[in-house]
């Protein structure tokens, strides 16, 4: 009787899904339609014909205000990992969209103040200082304290989020500076309500945002806190085993019920969190090592800093939450038969998933500055695929050369024809994307997943 794998186990459909470009003009024509919704109440609430310099600026601030509630909310609802949204975008660009649309909400933030007291400056026929210390104290504006307290919180989200700030943070530390980011956006509530002028008079408006912040709030529950806890309690998963592998890197295999109904994906990670002292406060990301098989999870942690370098010493037994899978980078984003996996440093975990369950014409470059530092190497090998090791310093004259467009059609004449996963840190996968795209590699047949918070 030939063997059964894991993978022929799997149900043939899970559920009804939209396509891809059905789903993702759906998302565009909800946050468009709500964006549109949020301008024409503004335009129908005494700001389309203003009669002063003054109103002209206060409409302006207003809908700068409303503007940048909405980006927030939109915010939210791309920290809370909706599943349909990973799915769709991949974690990489929803990372890139969080990035980009946190920078326009405290932007458009800032100009509401600039606009609101301005304007109301020029029609009070007061100075700017003055007219802004009168509305923090005269409480004619109500919630104004609260949302200067709130402004205060997304600027000290947005300074944490720049490079250096991120790189001299701990991890631990960046994350919870974040969590601000929610109470700024709570405390925005008190002020846009009782405040706003179009919701002031419109009754309808006021209950339309507030329906916008009760679904986001409803959402931001139902996946950041009950599935977690759902999952917790269906697959009571915990660690049963803690390998090392080499100077600084350990496995971990992790054991559960029903692992299969997770519906894990080589390639993909999950946000962990091992309930131990020091540990249960934050979730961090790890990419599976090993393709999912239903009984049990792997993952590999190289030592980059105090959290990764301490989860050496999680004892077997200890219970684990996990949050996911999460990540497009998988085999379903190929195109053909023929596959190229590139790999840095302990980026390699990931691809040594992809390794296990891929099938075709498969060869994996692993980019190492020391061939000793190549872990898994004998797993890899063990799997029967080509792999090959590129070891060097590429700061030296013959390690500058490696990996380059040339380099590469030397190792993989036929790159052109390939899918190429590239996975490592984001300077290493910025290069080498460049590098495979000026071998002639489409955009399309490129996937990329960065090793960083």
């Amino acid at each position: 009787m030939a063997e059964t794998t894991y993978a022929e186990t799997l149900p043939a459909a899970r559920s009804f899904r939209l396509p891809r470009p059905a789903l993702g003009a759906l998302v565009w024509l909800v946050v468009l339609g709500n964006a549109a919704v949020i301008v024409w109440l503004w335009w129908h609430g005494g700001n389309a014909h203003p009669k002063t310099t003054g109103e002209l600026l206060t409409g302006i601030g207003r809908i700068t205000g409303l503007l940048s509630a909405y980006l927030a909310l939109i915010q939210v609802l791309l920290m809370s990992r909706l599943p349909f949204l990973e799915r769709l975008l991949g974690f990489d660009r929803i990372t890139i969209w969080h990035r980009w649309n946190g920078h326009a909400t405290i932007d458009l933030v800032v100009a509401h103040v600039i606009f609101s007291v301005w304007g109301y400056s020029l029609m009070d026929r007061i100075g700017v200082i003055k007219e802004f210390d009168g509305m923090l104290g005269n409480g004619i504006y109500p919630g104004m304290i609260t949302a200067t307290i709130g402004t205060v919180a997304m600027l000290a989200v947005v300074a944490t989020s720049l490079v250096i700030a991120r790189r001299r943070l701990p991890y631990e530390w960046w994350h919870a500076v974040h969590l601000l980011a929610y109470a700024g956006i709570a405390l925005a509530w008190f002020h846009q309500i009782p405040t706003g002028n179009e919701l002031v008079l419109n009754h309808a408006a006021a209950d339309y945002w507030r329906a916008l912040f009760v679904v986001t709030l409803v959402v931001l529950v139902v996946f950041r806190i009950v599935a977690p806890l759902v999952r917790a309690f269906r697959h009571r998963l915990v660690v049963a085993e803690v390998v090392h592998e080499a100077p600084g890197v350990t496995s971990l295999r992790i054991t559960g019920h029903r692992l299969d109904r997770l519906h894990a994906e080589p390639g993909q990670f999950f946000l962990w969190r091992f309930l131990t002292r020091g540990r249960w406060l934050s979730a961090h990301p790890f990419s599976l090592s090993e393709a999912p098989n239903g009984r049990s999870l792997r993952i590999t942690v190289k030592d980059l800093g105090d959290y990764s370098g301490s989860l050496g010493n999680v004892r077997p037994g200890t219970r684990v939450l996990v949050e996911g899978p999460f990540g497009s980078f998988t085999d379903a984003a190929r195109h053909g038969d023929k596959v190229l996996l590139i790999a840095g440093g302990i980026g390699i975990t990931p691809v040594r998933a992809l390794a296990e369950r891929m099938r075709g014409d498969v060869v994996v470059l692993y980019r190492v500055i020391d061939e000793r530092d190549a872990v898994l190497l004998d797993e890899l090998r063990a799997l029967g695929v080509d792999v090959r090791v590129i070891a060097g310093d590429h700061a030296t004259p013959e390690g500058a050369r490696l990996l380059t467009p040339e380099h590469l059609r030397e190792l993989v004449p036929d790159l052109s024809e390939r899918d190429v996963y590239v996975c490592g840190p984001p300077a290493m996968t910025d290069a080498i994307e460049r590098h495979v795209r000026h071998t002639g590699v489409p955009r399309t047949h490129i996937h990329i997943e960065r090793f960083a918070f």
